[in-house]
């Protein structure tokens, strides 16, 4: 049998101390012994080499062996079945005895190993008048406190004088981990650490989060010399065995955090978790100047401190932020108040007190269309203006919440003394803003020891060691204020979004006046663009029609004493007269394309596809015109628009064909994603790509788009007749669809044009 220990001799320094192992340090302290007992087949793995100094029995006598082997056989098979259970109760500890003494055994499971911790005791029964008088005074302090310290305090108190502790520390830990004493019980004789801070280095990060997984800690004596663990090597002669001591009562302690306790002056110590919301909120620390063992059920009493403690923090410090938040609210809600009967309220009760009152602010300001609006302790015009643009350039959209103002703008330090921290929030405007300031709060810190010397390099200069004054030293902190609390937050928050809707709705009623006048303006102006389309409609057309009869006369006449260059003149007349009456015409259908009440049908476009081509028969058979057209949906539409939409392109595809060339038109339809059409539109709309492709003559890509443009010819107008606005009638018919048009070409290869309607009209 070859017996070796699993101690864990890695080297550990203040250098490499955040990821030393402290949860398997192979090592147990010397107030008991320990056994790590098989789950499956109950056979001994491990036991500390103290085993014989309790029990009279060797480890080589021990490893291998069952329980039965070395307690009595009544007490093994009852061990089993407590083992056994779904939970083990580690509050109510097992009883091992071995030559009339009685062992207190805390069970726990690693992996496959049951872990035994087995202390001799005293207290062999628990005290139930004890418990109750101590339920009696929980009930008690809770009464008499009404806020969080002293609860702290009297806590403090009790648990000293249930565990007879030198010193009982509550220990509360900011943000960063940095600890500070807020409350202490302590012999009189002895130096008070109320109110010191000490930096976060003093427990790293492994070590609090086993103070999450175990809420009690004891070191019995700091001197102890630690007791290693022993198992039998495996079959290759190889051991890599490790025990996880998390949830350890006896497990080793750091040598690292025991040379910090000695440089402390301390014998003894326990130590409880407070949690909150699974993380740490402190701890309750107690010392001893000497050694000092605390029995099993004392430690249960004084772990019951720190579950009454936790049970509280969170019902104090919502009470205390209740408190704090009724008289905010209660300004709030008078501002508010203010806010909504008052259209000038910027102007009239920015000096309003209740402005300051709803965050617990000494000052604040609004900054609206380059106008400065103080209320309170406020920094100068200038400097204030140019941190509103400093906030406004880097905090427009979340906003700016911060006790220390300079961390964030270091001209900041400038204006501490009125604005040390701040709460911001954007306006409309681009540098409008509202800030709640707090002026500097300038505080004496007392850490114990100097936090910049919290390792120092010890005496032979090998390793870096814990810091071995903790002598008062204060550190006086500026430019800060006082941390803004969560109801101050959200009522600054909540105010400032109802400014930002009152500041919106006065903007909104300056438009809607402006708009009003707008409204008069276009009402005449459309009253004079109906006079001119009755114009148009009458009083021009009936002029052109006589010129084209007088003229048409005069030509058919031909009358010899008109000579050849009279008759030409008149003809041109003629022409001209034609072609305005015909744009004219053009111009109306566009008009009337915008103007005209829409009224949607269901209706088959394959119908009005076939009005169509009837209408334009006699050019369809004169040009030799082959039209090849897939099913066309059913859709609502206005009928006499799409059919106008439609007689434009097979018109446009016929007229701009070269005359030697038979004019070949394919009709299309597909259904596609809106963002296929481009990326504005939402992929989820679906649409009928109705596409019309021709072998017409073509144009460059490069009016793709102005082709759709009133007026926009590309062509000669004596090879190509036309107005321009045939494809400016289309857009607008696309538009009224809640669709639009789109053109695709080259010079010499055709042209295709494609209409996309919306599958479904909303």
């Amino acid at each position: 049998m070859n017996i070796k220990n699993i101690v864990n001799r890695d080297l550990v320094n203040l250098t490499n101390c955040e990821s030393e192992p402290i949860h398997i340090p192979g090592s147990i302290q010397p107030h008991g012994f320990m056994l790590g007992v098989n789950s499956q087949n109950y056979l001994i793995d491990f036991c500390s080499e103290n085993c014989a100094e309790y029990i009279g029995i060797p480890p080589q006598m021990i490893l291998g062996k069952t329980l039965t082997d070395i307690f009595p056989a009544q007490e093994s098979d009852g061990f089993k079945e407590y083992a056994a259970a779904e939970r083990i109760d580690s509050a109510k500890p097992f009883v091992f005895s071995k030559d009339d003494i009685s062992y207190n055994t805390t069970v726990h499971k690693s992996n496959e190993t049951l872990i035994l911790e087995l202390e001799p005791f005293p207290d062999g029964t628990v005290n139930l008048p004890n418990l109750y008088n101590q339920t009696r005074t929980f009930v008690s302090i809770m009464e008499k406190t009404s806020y969080l310290p002293e609860l702290c305090q009297e806590i403090a108190n009790e648990t000293r004088a249930i565990t007879g502790y030198d010193r009982v520390m509550i220990y509360k830990f900011d943000p960063g981990y940095n600890g500070e004493v807020i409350a202490e019980s302590k012999r009189q004789d002895l130096n008070s650490f109320a109110g010191q801070k000490y930096p976060h280095t003093d427990i790293p990060v492994q070590a609090r989060e086993l103070y999450i997984r175990n809420p009690l800690r004891m070191i019995a004596d700091i001197n102890y010399t630690p007791v290693p663990i022993l198992t039998l090597d495996d079959a290759s002669g190889k051991t890599n065995k490790s025990l996880d001591l998390s949830l350890s009562i006896l497990r080793s302690v750091s040598p690292i955090h025991i040379e910090y306790l000695k440089n402390m002056g301390v014998g003894a110590t326990l130590t409880i978790s407070l949690l909150q919301n699974q993380k740490l909120w402190g701890l309750i620390a107690c010392h001893h100047y000497s050694p000092k063992i605390l029995p099993h059920y004392t430690r249960l009493s004084a772990l019951l401190h720190g579950h009454f403690l936790t049970s509280q923090i969170a019902v104090r410090e919502v009470a205390e932020e209740f408190e704090v938040s009724q008289k905010v609210d209660k300004s709030l809600a008078d501002l508010l108040s203010k806010l909504h009967e008052n259209e000038n309220f910027v102007e009239e009760y920015y000096r309003d007190e209740s402005l300051l009152k709803l965050a617990n602010a000494t000052g604040a300001a609004i900054f609206l269309n380059n106008k400065l609006y103080k209320n309170g302790i406020t920094p100068a015009d200038g400097p204030l203006i140019s941190l509103f643009h400093f906030l406004a350039d880097n905090f427009k959209t979340q906003g700016l919440v911060t006790h220390a103002l300079s961390h964030h703008y270091p001209e900041g330090r400038t204006i501490s003394q009125q604005a040390a921290g701040i709460v911001y929030h954007a306006l409309s405007g681009n540098s409008d803003g509202i800030i709640w300031m707090r002026q500097e709060k300038v505080e004496t810190i007392n850490w114990a020891g100097n936090p910049d010397k919290a390792v120092l390099p010890n005496e032979e200069g090998l390793r870096l060691s814990p810091r071995k004054s903790f002598e008062l030293w204060m550190q006086v902190v500026k430019d800060e204020g006082a941390p803004w609390r969560k109801s101050e937050i959200n009522a600054a928050s909540g105010f400032s979004y109802a400014l930002q809707k009152h500041i919106n709705y006065r903007v909104i009623q300056t438009q809607e006046d402006a708009n009003r006048a707008l409204n008069e303006e276009l009402k005449t102006a459309n009253q004079e663009l109906a006079n001119l389309n009755w114009i148009s409609t009458h009083d021009l057309k009936e002029p052109l029609r006589k010129i084209q009869i007088f003229a048409s006369k005069v030509l058919d006449r031909e009358d010899p004493d008109l000579s050849a260059q009279v008759k030409d003149s008149v003809g041109r007349m003629r022409l001209a007269a034609e072609k305005m009456q015909n744009l004219i015409e053009d111009i109306l259908a566009y008009s009337k394309a915008g103007n005209m009440e829409k009224v949607f049908e269901e209706i088959d476009l394959n119908i009005i596809l076939k009005n169509v081509l009837r209408e334009l028969q006699d050019n369809i058979e004169e040009r030799h015109v082959t039209i090849h057209a897939q099913e066309l949906p059913t859709l609502r539409v206005i009928p006499f628009q799409i059919h106008q939409l439609f007689l434009n392109l097979i018109s446009n595809a016929i007229k701009f064909t070269d005359p030697d060339t038979a004019p070949d038109i394919d009709i299309k339809v597909n259904i596609v994603d809106g963002s296929a059409i481009n990326e504005i539109i939402s992929p989820l709309q679906k649409f009928y790509g109705i596409s019309f492709k021709d072998n017409g003559i073509g144009f460059d890509a490069e009016y793709e788009t102005r082709i759709f443009d009133v007026f926009q010819r590309l062509h000669p107008a004596h090879k190509y007749p036309g107005t321009g606005i045939g494809l400016a009638i289309c857009k607008k018919i696309a538009e009224n669809h809640k669709g639009l048009i789109t053109a695709r070409s080259e010079s010499g290869n055709g042209s295709t044009f494609t209409l996309f309607l919306p599958v479904s009209l909303s």
